[in-house]
């Protein structure tokens, strides 16, 4: 399916939640939301590299990423996977490509964001994470909210700035809890330990409750707006990124692209029936 969708380009919907398949087109995009007042993140798609080839390949792409995002002058960080780099076929090289990525984003005072993946790269991307932070400060990664071990990783990374998600992954209850309210309860209690720390806390939701409650917090404990920001992704509650932006609060959009888009694509569409919905309605008109 992977295959096809990538033969296919971004039909049926998916150009909702993609913002293109090449650099030009993602960047034409960031400027667009940087004139509406919204920060952004570029990942350019991709997980699970098969050969070094590959994930040298992807390497490439994201400094090329970073390149663009100098040249054109735009507000917008860099998101990227391990396993795009190659960290299921040698975790060495997955180190020597992220060293690369982050001499790059160094010399223009960029920001990178190691994405989490599933359960089984965890504890792989953590250690990635330490490793990289004795040289690098200008790189963090992701906690989710749905893993019971999420409230001791993030004592553990206490001054690293973090994104504070729920979490996307279809997870064994036994390392993740099964049922939605766990899950928002745990998210609160995270984001309040990050953010009372003195930490830098992206807070990653579509959910209203969670900005609600983020909002309260900050006011409560008098967290200036410099420390903290939310996010959401690309095609998903737009008018609600708007809202916040014009409130004052530094909202960053998620902005994916490229061709290796199935699998983000079908993690949008399993989050929420509407998603599902606008991608039906999308095929029967075409």
């Amino acid at each position: 399916m992977n295959r096809a969708a990538k033969k296919w380009g971004l039909r049926y919907g998916a150009s909702r939640f993609v913002a293109g398949e090449t650099i030009r087109e993602a960047i034409s995009k960031v400027k667009e939301l940087n004139a509406q007042g919204l920060a952004c993140t570029l990942d350019h798609l991709g997980e699970f590299v098969r050969s070094r080839e590959e994930a040298i390949e992807s390497a490439d792409y994201c400094i090329k990423t970073l390149n663009a995002i100098h040249q054109a002058g735009v507000d917008s960080n860099l998101s990227l996977k391990l396993t795009q780099l190659g960290l299921d076929i040698d975790a060495t090289m997955c180190h020597e490509n992220m060293c690369r990525i982050l001499e790059c984003a160094k010399q223009y005072s960029n920001f990178v964001r190691i994405d989490m993946e599933d359960y089984s790269h965890c504890q792989q991307t953590l250690t990635m994470l330490h490793e990289l932070r004795k040289e690098y400060d200008n790189v963090g990664t992701v906690i989710q909210a749905y893993l019971y071990r999420s409230e001791s990783d993030i004592k553990a990374l206490q001054n690293v700035p973090l994104r504070l998600v729920k979490g996307a992954y279809k997870e064994s209850p036994k390392v993740a809890y099964p049922a939605k309210r766990d899950v928002d309860n745990n998210y609160k209690r995270i984001i309040k330990q990050h953010l009372v720390s003195g930490s830098y806390t992206a807070v990653a939701t579509h959910d209203e409750h969670i900005i609600d409650y983020t909002k309260r917090l900050v006011s409560k404990y008098d967290i200036p707006h410099t420390r903290f920001e939310f996010q959401m992704l690309y095609g998903i509650r737009t008018q609600l990124q708007l809202s916040l932006a014009q409130e004052g609060y530094k909202m960053r959009v998620y902005v994916p692209y490229g061709n290796d888009w199935y699998a983000y694509f079908m993690r949008r569409l399993a989050e929420r029936p509407a998603n599902v919905a606008f991608v039906l309605k999308s095929m029967v008109i075409k």
